[in-house]
């Protein structure tokens, strides 16, 4: 992790453009979503329905062509939030596996 010029801390991991659809459950509920980056320690999902976490809360990604995934919500904005993955979770190896075999170079079509 590093900090930006905000002193925010922000990762320093290489984030990629993606557009896979997901599933984030938190608790008993579920909302779908679009990955839109994806790093070997986090993600950015675009939500496509209400979400009622809030940072801190702890979470459960589900994507076909990545698999099941924890982590904790780091921060909510515009529709928009961003999931660090939990460390002790094999999530690094999912995602190298994904950008190993699946993943095609994608541009954003909007920019935020």
């Amino acid at each position: 992790m590093m900090k930006n010029n905000l002193g925010m801390t922000v990762r320093n991991e290489v984030r990629r453009n993606t557009r896979l659809i997901g599933t984030i459950k938190y608790l008993n509920r579920e909302t779908e979503g679009r990955i839109v980056d994806l790093s070997a320690y986090g993600v950015a999902v675009d939500l496509a329905g209400s979400f009622l976490g809030a940072a801190g809360s702890r979470v459960r990604i589900e994507c076909e062509e990545i698999g099941s995934l924890e982590g904790t919500v780091r921060w909510m904005r515009d529709g928009r939030i961003g999931i660090e993955f939990s460390r002790n979770s094999n999530a690094a190896a999912q995602v190298t596996s994904y950008f190993r075999f699946f993943h095609k170079d994608i541009k954003p079509v909007i920019h935020r």
